[in-house]
């Protein structure tokens, strides 16, 4: 019954560790570890006392995503199998850019939204990905970084809709975002979704400033509901609504994205 500390936000673990009698300054401690170091064990947290690591060690885990498998492109771009805790698998992309890499992480197991032209979409909905399945992603890929590789950007384009999984994807992107933790700047953090009006709302309204893409691909409603069937729910004209109104930064831009 030990409780996995990965995928706790910062407020999350300063409570867990006021919970169990210590100072809240060891959850900021712990969050630095888990996040801003990658440390995948207690004993590597060398600032704690020894009775706490033993106590954290009893009560606590820090799981992790298991690698299954790599294939690599004869561009660089590699692609990961992870395996998670109840047996399903999720891949990952790391795409070589220009001096920096970009990681392309999955927010679900399989699709509901069943676009046509998406391998995903023809698996079914599986499950939702937990906050800690899509960090783990990045830390995963930053161990398996060669000397003078980073990760520069993150993009939300892989298994699943984002949007479908809302509370996970917004809790996992505040984690990246955290200057204690992987400090990603948002605006090196792109999310994609084929349009679900509401949640779109909702991430404007959450004040997270990550940059939005829009799976469009079509310019009519008789295309596009072919090719993204949630179109029949938020048609073209009710979606460039909500995107006109959708609040963004200075000199930031929304993306559209066809296939060609």
């Amino acid at each position: 019954n030990k409780i996995d500390l990965k995928g706790l936000s910062l407020e999350e673990l300063e409570r867990f560790v006021t919970d169990h009698g210590e100072p809240v300054y060891r959850g900021r401690q712990l969050f630095h570890w888990i996040y801003g170091r990658g440390a995948t064990t207690f004993a590597e947290m060398t600032d704690l006392p020894i009775a706490l690591r033993a106590r954290l060690a009893e009560r606590a885990s820090i799981d992790a995503l298991a690698p299954l498998g790599r294939e690599v492109s004869h561009d660089g771009t590699r692609k990961y199998l992870f395996g998670c805790a109840d047996g399903r698998q999720i891949e990952t992309v790391l795409i070589p850019d220009e001096g920096r890499m970009t990681a392309c992480l999955s927010t679900q197991v399989g699709c509901a939204l069943a676009c046509a032209f998406c391998l995903t979409g023809t698996m079914g909905f599986v499950r939702h990905l937990q906050a800690a399945e899509i960090v783990d992603q990045v830390l995963a890929l930053q161990r398996g970084l060669q000397p003078g590789e980073r990760i520069g950007n993150l993009v939300l384009m892989g298994m699943g809709e984002p949007l479908h999984n809302y509370d996970a994807t917004v809790k996992a992107l505040t984690i990246l975002a955290h200057p204690l933790g992987l400090a990603y700047p948002p605006r090196r953090i792109a999310l994609s979704t084929v349009g679900l009006v509401p949640e779109i709302v909702r991430l404007g309204q959450s004040g997270l400033p990550v940059n939005l893409a829009v799976s469009l691909h079509a310019a009519t409603d008789e295309l596009r509901d072919r090719l993204v069937p949630i179109n029949r729910r938020y048609p073209l004209k009710v979606l460039m609504a909500t995107l006109r109104a959708y609040p963004l930064p200075p000199r930031r831009r929304l993306t559209f994205e066809y296939v060609l």
